[in-house]
């Protein structure tokens, strides 16, 4: 009974050496994936695009809502003074100026959203090409996302690396 615990202990410790000298050799990246992605050239034009394609229904949004608070000043300010034909009609407005804002509101966030989504999901796809390029020619066996990271020398990140490459693979016109 007592050599086949001192075995067991025995091949127990060579197994746990075994697996140490294994991760020992595991050569290990670090990259930001979400900074990579946003330090791209591409993004940082997409989002310029996309912020000048949306501005003209930004603006009307935002003349909507002035107007909107106009009314709710009026109302609030005069309501001694307006008559409750006045009164009525400034709060039928209101209403109708309070739905039409909500809808260019939605209508606005579902179209940027849907063409954000499109531009992250091709610049994603793109980046993942690199990122996998740069771990076989760093002859990386694991490359892990910063925000999986407890801690991590920084000669081990190879997010500028990637943002480079990707700019350099892919260059904005």
């Amino acid at each position: 009974m007592r050599l086949n615990l001192k075995l067991l202990l025995l091949a127990a410790t060579v197994a746990f050496l075994g697996s140490v000298s294994l991760m020992a050799q595991a050569k290990v990246g670090i990259i930001n994936i979400q900074r990579a992605m946003l330090d791209t050239a591409q993004i940082k034009k997409a989002q310029a695009e996309l912020e000048a394609k949306f501005k003209p229904r930004q603006d009307e949004l935002e003349a909507v809502s002035k107007e909107l608070q106009t009314i709710q000043k009026q109302l609030e300010g005069g309501a001694q003074s307006l008559t409750p034909s006045q009164t009525a009609e400034l709060q039928s407005r209101g209403q109708l100026l309070q739905r039409r804002a909500q809808r260019l509101q939605e209508d606005l966030q579902a179209d940027i959203t849907r063409e954000r989504d499109a531009i992250l999901a091709s610049v994603g796809q793109r980046l993942q090409e690199i990122v996998n390029k740069i771990a076989a020619a760093k002859d990386l066996d694991v490359l892990v996302d910063v925000s999986n990271a407890v801690y991590f020398k920084p000669a081990l990140e190879v997010t500028d690396e990637a943002v480079a490459a990707f700019d350099k693979a892919y260059p904005v016109n």
